[in-house]
């Protein structure tokens, strides 16, 4: 026969897994995602900037800027995820995406193409 004492701790004890497990795998997912952001920054000059956002569904991109002024996105789970990670990198992240950061990013002919196309006639998008 269970007691009611029996069945809480029961159910505490595979809470306590479960989030064993999301964290372990929230750990390995950051762990990738600073690989990608150190190879990120070695391929772009040597160091790497960047900055976090929420972008829906719990989701959090982590926009980088390289010394050379190149830029790109990768995505997290979590926010906690993408901050992991960062830190892991050594990421000098930046509260906003503007100002400073901003000036640095480096656009090419086809980011100019692609920004012109959407509004006035030019490459369609698909």
């Amino acid at each position: 026969m269970l007691f009611m004492a029996d069945t809480q701790q029961a159910d505490e004890q595979t809470e306590t897994a479960a989030g064993a497990r999301t964290d372990k795998r929230s750990g390995k997912r950051a762990d990738k995602l600073a690989k990608q952001i150190r190879a990120f920054a070695a391929t772009h000059g040597g160091s790497a900037e960047g900055q976090l956002a929420h972008i829906g569904r719990g989701r959090t991109r982590i926009a980088l800027v390289g010394a050379d002024g190149e830029w790109g996105n990768l995505v997290a789970d979590t926010f906690s995820c993408a901050k992991d990670a960062a830190d892991k990198a050594g990421l000098t992240l930046h509260d906003d995406f503007d100002g400073d950061l901003a000036a640095k990013v480096r656009t090419g002919r086809y980011e100019w193409s692609r920004m012109a196309g959407i509004q006035v006639g030019g490459p369609s998008n698909s």
